[in-house]
């Protein structure tokens, strides 16, 4: 988060205290207090490239995985995904995807190698056994979000990022990867209610996470996302 004091802050202060409590061992990735860069470029690769004559990163990215030759900030992100049992992804919604710097950390951190092959993908994926939750404050209010509203159900734009290589998360890049997919938690328009709405979104996710790893993972596949 770039401003600690925005609603996704008090949401990621939220879970940090109430796994903590639980006992749960926790590391955070503040993306923008780590300058992380967002840029998948040959800067990624401290090695000689495959095919200096004609740059690919997915492909030259898969090789430096294997030649352990990512740089330090990948790898290290790598290393927090490994030790994860369950991933939890903080943002505000951006044009119905991540921010840049999310998106970033998806297109770098989860290459080929470390989180899927091919073959080695979906329920083969290389993250199979970790769980992985969405929780995306949105600009808009849950009505616009709604099968009659003018941005659509909220589950349409969670296919990409849900289920398949696309620019959306849930989908695409969670269970693309074999994440073990939790359902969202969306915060709606927290800016647009009260401060006893807010406190109300902050007390539910609280709540919710007492017994988060009781849950169901949810089934990806189409008829979960656009009905039957």
């Amino acid at each position: 988060m770039a401003e600690p004091r925005s609603f996704n802050g008090s949401l990621k202060k939220v879970a940090v205290d109430e796994l903590s409590a639980q006992g749960c061992t926790i590391t955070v990735s503040d993306l923008y207090a780590m300058d992380f860069e967002p840029r998948a470029t040959m800067k990624d690769m401290t090695g000689a490239l495959s095919n200096p004559e004609f740059f690919s990163y997915g492909v030259e990215a898969y090789e430096a995985y294997k030649k352990r030759s990512l740089t330090n900030d990948i790898v290290d992100e790598q290393e927090k995904v490994k030790e994860a049992d369950l991933v939890i992804f903080q943002f505000p919604l951006y044009w119905f995807s991540v921010p840049a710097i999310l998106k970033g950390w998806m297109d770098r951190v989860l290459c080929q190698g470390f989180a899927f092959d091919i073959p080695g993908f979906y329920d083969s994926g290389f993250l199979q056994g970790k769980l992985a939750l969405l929780s995306i404050t949105t600009g808009g209010t849950a009505e616009m979000y709604t099968k009659a509203g003018v941005s659509g159900d909220f589950r349409y734009f969670l296919w990409p990022l849900q289920v398949a290589m696309a620019p959306h998360p849930q989908h695409g890049a969670l269970h693309f990867c074999g994440f073990k997919v939790l359902a969202p938690q969306i915060s709606f328009a927290p800016e647009l209610v009260s401060e006893e709405e807010r406190k109300g979104m902050l007390a539910s996710w609280s709540q919710r996470l007492k017994t988060i790893w009781k849950e169901e993972p949810i089934p990806c596949t189409p008829p979960w996302y656009f009905g039957q």
